[in-house]
């Protein structure tokens, strides 16, 4: 692990209701391309009663232009915005070659008594989802975890 990052400038913008069908998806986040919103942590639940949920972050200063894009244009059941939220990551080489990172980080939040709410991985970083005000306090247990005092 080469460094322990957070960022408190995003949202989580939740899809609620989204139908259940082949291309939904696409129709989501082409939309939000054409307005040069980009998308960080993707998070898909499983399909029930023909619709599924389907949550995102974003930079802060997009959150309300994705939310009315959202309502005016897709037809949800309703968009939630969560701006109180922060993204822990850690990063480094050939995170994927070595067991147990993830674990030993995810043990440092566990321990520390914070709560994920959304995970996302990559060859070289692991972030986390977490609320705000928790961020200082993350990473101050997961480099303690990867570090030491």
């Amino acid at each position: 692990i080469k460094g322990v990052t957070k960022d408190v400038n995003i949202a989580r913008i939740s899809a609620m209701g989204v139908s259940d069908q082949p291309g939904i998806a696409f129709r989501l986040f082409s939309l939000l391309a054409k307005h040069k919103v980009s998308v960080d942590i993707i998070l898909q639940s499983v399909g029930r009663d023909g619709t599924q949920d389907i949550s995102f972050t974003v930079a802060s200063k997009d959150a309300d232009e994705v939310v009315r894009l959202l309502e005016d244009t897709l037809g949800l059941k309703s968009v939630i915005c969560d701006p109180n939220v922060a993204k822990v990551s850690i990063v480094g080489a050939g995170m994927e070659t070595h067991a147990g990172v993830a674990s030993r980080m995810f043990e440092a939040l566990g321990e520390a008594n914070i709560n994920i709410q959304m995970i996302a991985t990559s060859e070289i970083k692991i972030s986390v989802l977490i609320a705000e005000e928790e961020a200082n306090k993350a990473v101050a247990a997961i480099h303690r975890s990867f570090y030491g005092e």
